[in-house]
């Protein structure tokens, strides 16, 4: 491989695709990621996980709060190809247009199903039996450009977001890196439209449950689509009054929700005796 590229990328998933890059050798000239965060209730700043990885191997880092052209060609310079893993930050085109050889975005769906933030959950949420990962060429619509390659992943029926999430970003790098060293042969095709899919950022309200009320199939669903983040929960009623309780975990038998750890609002998590 006889070209430069770069990585925008922030959280883990980006992270776990950047650490098996570098292991196969096809380390990016520079990783371009969020600016350091407060994380926390101690609000403690803190550097994004692809930036943890990337000074680990003495890779230049570029963390811009906003993508300016010029500032963006005194730092990073002339690029051959770009790769784009859950960066989330709108990209402008005449930065993209800087790479020679274009864009490669990582998408953990068979697009064009599930197009947009949230696919691994919404993979979940309706109980799909398999998911998987795309390369396709960045253009202006969100995850819409030409597929360079994808590979399917059987959904396990014992998978939560986070088991998912991490498979996801050890096949991404596995189909990255098979394909980088060749990408100037690939033959990217079009999307299928006709069955294009999206998804929505999941949102506080979206993760609440009635477990009174709602179908068991589908608070277990919730439980394994939006844990940690944003957190499933619900409001607990006794004679103490309303609470807002979090359901952290949980098992699915017999069709019934068994709680095996919860945390109420201002109180720390409690694990539940099982009779």
């Amino acid at each position: 491989m006889f070209f430069k590229y770069i990585f925008f990328g922030t959280p883990e998933f980006a992270a776990i695709i950047l650490e098996e890059l570098i292991k196969a050798d096809l380390k990016p000239s520079v990783v371009v990621c969020n600016p350091d965060r407060p994380i926390g209730r101690e609000k403690v700043i803190t550097p994004p996980p692809t930036k943890v990885i990337a000074k680990k191997h003495n890779i230049k880092v570029y963390q811009p709060e906003k993508l300016d052209i010029n500032e963006f060609k005194n730092e990073i310079g002339e690029i051959d190809l770009a790769v784009i893993a859950a960066y989330a930050k709108i990209i402008p085109n005449e930065i993209l247009n800087l790479s020679k050889m274009g864009v490669i975005g990582i998408h953990p769906s068979l697009l064009p199903k599930y197009r947009g933030p949230s696919p691994i959950q919404e993979a979940i949420l309706r109980a799909e039996k398999e998911t998987g990962v795309t390369l396709f060429i960045l253009d202006e619509k969100i995850d819409h450009g030409s597929i360079i390659a994808r590979t399917n992943l059987k959904i396990e029926e014992t998978d939560n977001y986070k088991t998912l999430h991490d498979k996801l970003a050890l096949l991404g790098a596995e189909l990255l890196i098979k394909t980088l060293p060749d990408i100037e042969d690939a033959v990217p095709k079009p999307q299928n439209e006709n069955e294009a899919t999206f998804t929505k950022k999941i949102k506080i309200e979206d993760a609440f449950i009635d477990l009174e009320k709602d179908d068991p199939k589908t608070i277990w669903q919730k439980i394994k689509a939006l844990n940690p983040e944003p957190g499933v929960w619900t409001i607990n009623s006794s004679a103490d009054g309303s609470k807002r309780m979090k359901i952290l975990e949980a098992d699915f038998i017999d069709n019934k929700i068994i709680l095996r750890k919860i945390q109420f609002a201002g109180e720390k998590p409690k694990i539940l005796k099982i009779n």
